[in-house]
């Protein structure tokens, strides 16, 4: 008996981790682009070369609901989360604290 539950447990186990590791990631809901698909987007890496000329410093990025997601420092001296569409590499959205400093109109 003992063993057998084990065996069950084990077994779903292993699904739950499965499931887990093909699900896409979860966006945060700040910001969602329809960008089609990664093929016809400019690189994380371009976007951040872009950003450190304009005067900020980028501390990470990733892709958040389909957005490119990047926390660093503005030229103003501002620490936030910003939103780019990967695309255009067009700013979307910035935020410090949660609190929005721009939005794209």
């Amino acid at each position: 008996m003992n063993m057998k539950y084990s065996a069950i447990v084990m077994a779903t186990a292993v699904i739950f981790a499965t499931a887990g590791l093909s699900s896409p990631a979860l966006a945060t809901g700040k910001m969602t682009c329809e960008a089609g698909p990664q093929s016809g987007w400019k690189t994380r890496a371009q976007l951040e070369t872009n950003l450190v000329a304009k005067g900020w410093t980028v501390k990470k990025s990733k892709v958040d609901g389909g957005c490119y997601e990047v926390y660093g420092t503005t030229p103003e001296g501002d620490r936030v989360e910003a939103y780019f569409h990967p695309v255009s590499l067009e700013k979307l959205l910035v935020l410090r604290r949660g609190k929005e400093l721009y939005r794209k109109p």
